[in-house]
């Protein structure tokens, strides 16, 4: 072998061992760090990377996603320890200051030490359902550090979810300056996502995997932001259940809705049709619509014909203005009715009778404010139509008031029910459909709607 070919076989030995020293030097550097240093470094990176961002974080905080939508909240940080922030719980969409910290525990986690707008979330005593009472809307305001991925910080949440068993995760997404001038137009969304009073009552999910479409009754409830939706086809059995997030242009869902294969989960709303879409790749896409009559007819209106004598349901005040069900039309006309009565007086209870030994009728129960009741009957005959499943209520001249039905005389139509009254009596009908879900109590909840306007209201069956 040549003298100048050794040589070069030598100077690449020495190369390779002196990276491999170099290499070893590192691993064992980091290898020698202490749990401390090493929880040191990941605050910096992460006070690094809270500071990194010109305007902030957005974060929408799906605190469970079973039972709760998203809160959008926009966050900026600040060297001296303290935080901006803004978020859409409710119409107040300012910016506030507090203060927060990066704290050292078995982990790194980042929390908010004063109180500011995600404290919200956390609160036990205001929880939006009967279910949630003294547990708030499942909130958090300590998240644990993950890393970052995407240029997006991972945090996993401080609290368990009870329903999964495990930390919720969550995203912090570089914001934007556009982001914090428009949060105010997710609150604007909320109208759009609820349903104008205009638009039909009726709305679907409806699913194209590119080949195959699929139709999903869709249920909305604003003060959870969750929705649920099931499908109307024998033998298909799916279910998509999702968090509901708003944003400028429509809403985001959590879970995702998972059609062919890919995971949609940003909708964008389209004025002309009150839709919101959620558009995939090959011909995949989720659409939330609206429909002009229940996708499922069901034969529930049987229930109050004739052969059933003495049956009753009735909207209890105290419970039933909860239910996610009633329209807005219906509570338009509910407040409007109260407003009109006596300071303190309240319309307690509206409860259609059929077939009763004395006639069917429609009792308006009023509560003054000294607790004295009184009743107004107004009757109707019932006639159903069994090609369109409806019922209609034919409204007649009799109308009776009293403390009680044993003592109730004639009377003259109420002024302050004609609104309310000419809805239930709809000459162009009613669809009864019994519901899936209990409000307060295990009555079988049914629900009487227009076939024509979007008046729905909610009842238990009482026997």
């Amino acid at each position: 072998m040549k003298a100048q070919n050794i040589f070069k076989y030598l100077i690449i030995g020495f190369i390779a061992l002196l990276f491999a020293a170099c290499t070893n030097t590192d691993a064992e550097q980091k290898f020698e760090q202490t749990p401390t240093e090493r929880l040191n470094a990941q605050k910096k990176e992460l006070n690094d990377l809270l500071l990194s961002s010109e305007n902030g974080w957005k974060v929408v905080y799906f605190t469970d996603n079973t039972v709760l939508g998203g809160y959008t909240h926009l966050i900026k940080f600040a060297q001296d320890g303290t935080v901006q922030m803004a978020s859409d719980f409710d119409d107040d969409t300012d910016v506030y200051k507090s203060e927060y910290a990066i704290q050292l525990g078995s982990t790194v986690s980042l929390v908010f030490t004063t109180k500011n707008r995600i404290h919200l979330l956390s609160d036990s005593d205001d929880y939006p359902i009967p279910a949630l009472r003294a547990k708030g809307y499942l909130g958090d305001f300590q998240f644990l550090y993950y890393g970052q991925e995407n240029g997006e910080i991972i945090f996993k949440t401080n609290r368990v979810n009870e329903n999964t068993g495990v930390n919720g995760e969550l995203r912090f997404v570089k914001a934007t300056a556009q982001d914090w001038t428009d949060l105010h137009k997710n609150i604007d969304m909320i109208d759009n996502v609820i349903g104008d009073p205009s638009r039909p009552l009726f709305r679907l999910l409806e699913t194209n995997d590119g080949k195959t479409i699929h139709q999903f009754d869709f249920t909305f409830s604003e003060v959870t932001r969750f929705a649920e939706a099931n499908s109307v086809e024998t033998g298909y059995s799916v279910t998509y259940d999702m968090g509901i997030g708003y944003s400028p242009t429509g809403i985001v869902v959590s879970p995702a809705v998972e059609v062919g294969g890919q995971k949609l989960s940003v909708f964008v709303y389209k004025d002309s049709d009150g839709s919101f879409t959620a558009t995939g790749t090959n011909g995949v896409s989720a659409t939330i619509k609206y429909s002009s009559k229940p996708l499922v007819l069901t034969d529930d209106y049987k229930i109050l014909l004739p052969l059933n004598a003495n049956v009753v349901y009735g909207h209890d005040r105290s419970i039933l203005e909860l239910a996610p069900t009633n329209s807005l039309l219906f509570i338009s006309i509910f407040k409007t009715i109260e407003s009109n009565l006596a300071v303190g007086s309240k319309l307690t209870r509206i409860q259609p009778w059929f077939n009763t030994p004395n006639g069917s009728y429609v009792e308006y129960r009023f509560v003054s404010s000294t607790g004295a009741t009184t009743r107004i009957y107004h009757y109707f005959t019932l006639t159903s139509d069994a090609a369109n499943k409806t019922i209609t209520l034919h409204p007649t001249t009799i109308w009776k008031k009293g403390s009680t039905f044993a003592n109730a005389v004639t009377t003259s139509p109420e002024a302050n029910l004609k609104d309310l009254d000419d809805n239930l009596m709809n000459p162009k009908g009613l669809y009864f459909k019994r519901e899936n879900f209990t409000v307060g109590a295990s009555n079988t909840v049914f629900t009487f709607t227009s076939t024509d306007s979007p008046f729905r209201m909610t009842t238990w069956a009482f026997q």
